[in-house]
Order: structure tokens, then sequence, then C-alpha cells
């Protein structure tokens, strides 16, 4: 069935520390994907939230002197304040310690035991805690003081406990059979390359419950056991939508998600583990896995040792949080490895956001109240070549910013806004409407209208990334509230005459004070 929804989620944070600038960019990236189909006039169903469970965070809490709830309760609230701040609309914040999850995490539990592939059985072997993940011999190496660690360095630990078993080893065919008749499931493709060929060596059975620990959901008819956390923290995104309640409203609606995204170090879990739980309920697969890449500061990997982890909320109070957010979809293409320098950042907003984009309007709407009285025509009978040289791809930015979504191709979408804009701005310079003011009034008249219209269509395009500035914008150019959503773009051209209120600025250019 062909349905009018979109599901987006990210990743559940975990409750290890306070949000960092990895953690908003998935957020925002999530936002502007939701963003774009809620004006696309889609139903949205927009999932985030925070990972609660697990022994890393019962052994922080009591190093603390606090209960691991309370201590759960502490660090969800500043994820939830991070993604206020930021303007991250989610339609559901899910708590992996809510009554709701643990009853869809038990239900998925239940429903794959009865399927027969979960087994009791004994494990021995290495843990690294701060990953929550069992690692195999090839996946260790030695410190040079001879312990040990992860190839990233965490420190890993030999247990040996009694556990359940899934039996993940049953579906390395039907993965690697999933993966090549959906070509689209993991992006980006070297994210694919690298699952697929982990999965081609085979798969063992997974761990998924301990018994050293109680900070965790209760195995069903097993109190002894809690999950193992990635398989309760996985089952969240069945949460928001209800299940186990299977003929509800929104599980019938939104499931299966349309984009789970995720950073590229949880990709193993997201498109092995979880798509095997889900085939082994017999519940349909999410349409797409993507795995964003990592931030770096200044060349630096984020280190709390260093002291160089970014804070989302400085950064938006000093900076201003759409300028933060166009930053963070504009600076590489999505996907990829990023490096944050507060230059790269001053610079976008100096060059792109105060000179490309708030001078162009600036400009044209200073232009208009000083020159036409504050008034235009709701519209005008402009030339072939007005249209070819501007209006044909501001018209336009729909269809491939569209597609450009739907490659969830951030950056991409960005990249076709600012053709149109600096075409808009080729446009204004060569028509030149100070000189027209005196030699051809009328023909002003007409620039100043293609203008404001490539002005109205950008602003439209670009709110998803943008929403406070692009709302501001769209104030400025007497856009009705109701002509803002995309399918609005060709029927405003029938409005009536349009008179704009007093012209303000969009966005203040960051003095920079050179060190002597």
């Amino acid at each position: 069935m062909n349905k009018n929804t979109y599901m987006v989620t990210t990743p559940i944070f975990y409750v290890n520390g306070k949000p960092h600038i990895g953690h908003a960019y998935s957020s925002i990236a999530a936002d502007v994907l939701a963003r774009f189909q809620r004006l696309e006039g889609k139903d949205v169903f927009f999932e985030t939230g925070t990972d609660e469970y697990g022994q890393k965070v019962e052994r922080t809490a009591l190093s603390k002197n606090i209960t691991p709830q309370i201590f759960a309760d502490r660090v969800s609230k500043e994820f939830q304040k991070m993604q206020k701040v930021m303007n991250v609309q989610s339609d559901f914040f899910v708590r992996t310690t809510y009554a709701a999850h643990k009853k869809s995490a038990q239900a998925l539990w239940t429903k794959i035991k009865e399927k027969g592939f979960i087994y009791l059985g004994y494990y021995e072997g290495w843990y690294s805690a701060r990953d929550e993940a069992f690692v195999g011999n090839d996946e260790l190496k030695t410190s040079p003081t001879g312990e040990k660690t992860t190839l990233e360095g965490a420190p890993v630990e030999y247990i040996k406990e009694p556990s359940y078993f899934f039996k993940l080893s049953a579906f390395t065919e039907r993965l690697l059979d999933f993966y090549e008749k959906n070509p689209d499931f993991i992006s980006p493709m070297g994210a694919r390359r690298e699952i697929e060929s982990f999965v081609k060596q085979g798969l063992r059975d997974l761990s998924i419950s301990r018994t050293s620990f109680k900070w965790g959901i209760p195995v069903p008819d097993d109190e002894e056991h809690v999950m193992y956390v990635w398989f309760d923290a996985l089952s969240n995104y069945l949460t928001g939508v209800g299940y186990p309640e299977t003929e509800g409203e929104d599980f019938k609606k939104f499931w299966p998600p349309k984009v789970h995204l995720i950073g590229k170090e949880i990709a193993r879990f997201h498109a092995i583990y979880w798509p095997a739980f889900l085939m082994a309920a017999e519940l349909e697969l999410p349409k797409k896995i993507f795995a964003h890449g990592w931030w770096t500061v200044e060349g630096q990997k984020m280190s709390k040792s260093i002291g160089n982890v970014l804070d989302p909320l400085a950064l938006s109070d000093e900076f201003g949080v759409d300028q933060l957010r166009y930053f963070l979809m504009r600076e590489v293409p999505f996907g990829g490895d990023a490096n944050f320098s507060r230059s790269s950042l001053i610079t976008r907003i100096n060059t792109e956001l105060a000179n490309d984009l708030g001078n162009l309007a600036q400009r044209v709407l200073s232009f208009v109240a000083k020159n036409h009285n504050g008034v235009l025509p709701g519209r005008v009978a402009c030339l072939p070549e007005d249209f070819d040289a501007l209006l044909k791809k501001a018209y336009g930015l729909h269809a491939v910013v569209k597609e450009a979504m739907d490659e969830v191709a951030l950056t991409k979408g960005l990249d076709k806004v600012w053709e149109v804009i600096r075409e808009a701005n080729a446009y204004i310079d060569h028509q030149a409407p100070w000189k027209l003011r005196k030699t051809n009034p009328e023909r002003m008249t007409v620039v100043l209208w293609v203008l404001v219209e490539a002005l109205r269509c950008i602003a439209v395009i670009t709110q998803p990334y943008m929403p406070e500035k692009m709302s501001k914008l769209l104030d400025l150019l007497a856009v009705p509230s109701e002509d803002r959503m995309f399918a609005s773009l060709q029927a405003a051209l029938l409005r009536e005459e349009i008179s704009f209120p007093k012209p303000e600025p969009l966005f203040p250019r960051i003095e920079v004070v050179e060190n002597k």
C-alpha cells in the first residue's frame, strides 16, 4: 500500500555524558528530513530519544553515589534540552526506561523466542562495557601495558556467565540476499561494502542477555537475566508506533521506517542485528539505514581528555541556531567525515548567509520599499529570458531538492538552493534595477517581481534547514502561512497585489578580531 506517511529516526543517544556536536548533527539531519516531508503534505513520525540501560550506566551511577534511574533522568533531560534549543521537532522522544518501551522490548523478545530463534546457553569471552558490545578475538589488540582492548582502544573484560543467545548464524544468507535485492538499504556505499564483507565471513550466534548486573529490562519468564543493551535499544524503533499493538493505528500507518539515521560506528548493530531480529519476528524491515560520518575538531578527534568536545548549545548561543544548523548540513557532503573549525563556520555565515542570501534579500526588499512604495503587483508578464535566467531554476528547486532528500543527500539539497541564490545575485547585477528606475520603470517592476519570486521559492524550500530564519524571510516577503507548503509554490503566483513590511537584516555578519 502506498501510504502518504514518512517515519524517520535518529539513534537513541546513550546517557554516558552530555550532548555534543555529533548528537546535534544526527538530530538536525533527521529534523531536516522530517520537516521536508511535512511540507510535502505527508503525515510524519519522527522519533528520537535516549538509551538508558546497561552496565556502563550502572557503574557510572554507582560512582556518583546515585541510582542509575536518577543518573539517566539527569542526562536524558540534557538531550531533551539540546533538541529544544536546536529546534528539533520530534514527534516522540523515547526513553528506554519507559514502561511502554519495556513492553515493546519484551514483546519482541517473546515473538522471536516463539519462532525458535532464542536459546539458553553460556557466554564466555571478551566484553567492552564502554561500547556495550561483545568482542571477538579478531577485534582485540594488546595495549603497551599488556592489557587487552578493542581495536579502538576501549578496555575489555573477560566474562563467563549464563546467557540467552539469538541464532544470528541462521541469517547470514538471508541478510546477504536481502542486501542484494535492496541495494539502497545501507548507505553510503562504503558502509554497505563494509557490512556485506563482515556478513560474508559468516555470522556467529549473538549473546543477548546478561546476569552479572541488573540495570536492564528483565528477560520475559527469567528475571535472573536482563536483556543485552543493544537488543533493548534497537527495539525502541517499535516503541514509538505502539508495538506490540500491531493492529494499532500508528503501527499500521508508519511502519516500516523510511530512514534510520545513525552514526557509522553503530552501523553493524543496525544493518545486521536489527534486520535479523525483525526477520525473526516476521516484521517488515526499514527501507534505509543511513550511516553518517564523524566530526573532528580542528583536525583532532573529540575527546574529554583533550577538552575539545563541542557543546552545540554554546555554539548556537554564540553564532545562532539556524546558522549552526546550516553549517552542519553544508560543510561536507552528508555521510562523510567532517572537520569543525570556527574559521570555517564564520566564513560560511559571512560569505553564504550574510552575503549571498541575506544581502540579496536586503537589496531587493529595500529597493522595493524605497522605489516602489513597498508594493508590487501580484503577478507581472516577465520576458522569456527572465524565466530562463532565474525563474525556471527557482520553480524547479522543489523537484531537485526532493530528489536529494530521497537520497538523504542533505548537503546536495543546499547546493541546489545556492545555485539559484547565485543566479539571483547575477540577475540583479545584470539587470541593474537602480538604472531601470530612471530609464524604464515598468521593466524595473518586472525585475523586482522576478527577484521576489525567486526569494520566495528559496525561502519555502529552505525552511527545513533554517526554519526560524526562513520563516522571517517569508514574513518579509508577505507570504501567508497557508502558502508556505510546497504544494503552494505555483499557486502563490495568483496572489493579488503584495504589500511588504519594512525590510530587516536576516544574518548579521560575524566580525573577526585578528590576534596581534
